[in-house]
């Protein structure tokens, strides 16, 4: 049994893989604010601005066919919708936006996170971040300490930028990374690092076969539970719960789009095909002594 439940946990990863294309999925969150229009201490020929926006811009020319990206400003919201990148589209919607407002950081947060967990939903598969640039605290601290946390927990990366700050900005230690950037070429290198990160290795090994077959049968059947409920519903919101007669309550899952739903039958079949394949494999093995 623990011998089938092993394989059906590497199935179910390895179908995730085969069945859907790898794809990074990067929201920035671009701070607009009016201090973004200061110009840059260590070069006095930029503003904070449009060093972020060359950045930007130079990053986007060098994205690869598979990345999908969104640009959420604080105070404009949505400058480019999270999606495949149309480059010129892109580059020209950057290069026509301007800093001017304050600094609502906890709800341009949850917004970004929010588009990135509906696609997950949709997709299952792929890397899911968020890159926050920004040169100040948040106006709306408050929101900032209620939503992190949960964007933590959902599996979603969170990377930040601290822009010509004095000091490290307070995400700086509760983030994935934290990089400053004192001038124009320091920022454009630091949303280059943050791009090229890998998603990962999806391949699996001998060694991760050892490790899921050591699993007790209740903690091998979590794992699978887990890696089919993607806990994708709204940052900051509890989930629809529902009632049973017999006192059980369970969470409402989310509604699927036709093309989740032929990826989930894709996974069942391919676990199913990967699971009798083994049950054979592990017979032939047996009737040999």
């Amino acid at each position: 049994m623990r011998f089938l439940l092993a394989v059906l946990i590497l199935g179910l990863v390895a179908s995730f893989a085969v069945s859907q294309e790898i794809v990074d999925n990067v929201v920035v969150v671009l701070d607009d604010s009016g201090s973004m229009n200061e110009r840059m201490r260590n070069d006095r020929s930029t503003t904070k601005m449009d060093a972020a926006k060359n950045a930007l811009v130079t990053v986007v020319e060098q994205l690869p066919a598979n990345a999908h990206i969104g640009i959420f400003m604080l105070n404009d919201g949505w400058l480019v919708k999270l999606g495949p990148v149309d480059k010129a589209q892109v580059i020209n919607s950057i290069q026509n936006t301007s800093a001017g407002g304050g600094t609502p950081l906890g709800r341009s947060m949850k917004q970004g996170a929010d588009a990135l967990l509906l696609k997950r939903e949709k997709e299952h598969y792929g890397s899911y971040k968020v890159l926050i640039v920004t040169d100040g605290e948040a106006g709306d601290g408050r929101l900032v300490n209620r939503y992190l946390p949960d964007i933590l927990a959902r599996g979603i990366t969170v990377d930040v930028i601290g822009v010509d700050m004095r000091g490290d900005h307070s995400l700086a230690t509760q983030v994935h990374t934290y990089r400053r950037a004192d001038d124009p070429k320091s920022l454009e290198t630091a949303v280059k690092q943050v791009f090229a990160e890998s998603s990962g290795d999806s391949d699996t090994s001998e060694e991760d076969f050892e490790l899921a077959a050591a699993f007790p049968e209740d903690m091998a059947m979590e794992v699978i539970s887990s890696l089919t409920d993607s806990g994708n519903h709204p940052i900051g919101e509890t989930p629809k719960t529902i009632v049973h007669e017999d006192g059980t309550v369970t969470t409402q899952p989310a509604a699927k789009s036709e093309g989740g739903s032929f990826a989930g039958a894709l996974i069942i079949i391919l676990v199913v095909v990967v699971a009798v394949i083994a049950i054979f494999v592990f017979i032939g093995a047996n009737s040999r002594y």
